[in-house]
């Protein structure tokens, strides 16, 4: 009686299992069929440069102004992203999971293909990371919606380019927004450690 129970469970594992994957790959080909490649592409491409220029400007105006609380602002939000990212990328290789263009070539065309693994979004993650970082700093709704929104954007174009399923994505932005909100207890250490408070 045990054996057909497990058998059955397992059975019914392995069909749930199948089912995600079919969404996960069916959902990238329709995504990938629609023709917003250039936006795609330049949101992508904000998904590095945004997480890592924001902070940056912000630490250097706070810096050459001696503001010390937009410097620890500035912190906050580039220790957020590079602990996104950092989880990100060891989780890429932990599993090791192929691109949707790679394992699926007769599905999914690939635009600006890369060879690193797929699973989770490197780009969601930083996205969302800054964008939860900036609202937690920034709670008006001026900052939140934007962020959201190209957050969202950046992840859609994951998808439309090819390069991740929406697991991967949905993965990234827990990820990013996950850091943002343990980052805020991390940084009242660091804080204590380079400001002596």
């Amino acid at each position: 009686m045990k054996k057909r129970i497990l058998v059955l469970l397992m059975g019914i594992l392995s069909l749930c299992q199948l089912q995600a994957q079919n969404w996960d790959i069916n959902t990238v080909k329709t995504i990938n069929d629609w023709g917003v490649h250039d936006l795609s592409r330049g949101l992508s491409h904000s998904g590095i440069l945004l997480p890592v220029g924001v902070p940056t400007a912000m630490g250097i105006y706070a810096l050459i102004q001696k503001d010390e609380p937009l410097l620890k602002e500035a912190i906050y939000i580039g220790t957020s992203v590079i602990e996104a990212v950092g989880i990100t990328y060891g989780l890429k290789y932990a599993f090791d999971r192929q691109r949707p263009f790679v394992k699926y070539p007769d599905k999914v065309h690939p635009i600006d293909a890369e060879d690193s693994p797929s699973f989770p979004s490197g780009h969601t993650a930083a996205a969302f990371s800054l964008a939860t970082s900036l609202s937690i700093t920034y709670p008006k709704w001026y900052v939140i919606a934007p962020s959201a929104i190209w957050a969202c954007g950046v992840g859609f174009a994951r998808i439309n380019q090819g390069v991740h399923y929406p697991s991967d994505v949905l993965t990234g932005a827990a990820i990013g927004v996950g850091c943002a909100f343990v980052n805020v207890y991390v940084n009242r250490w660091l804080n204590k450690l380079l400001f002596k408070q």
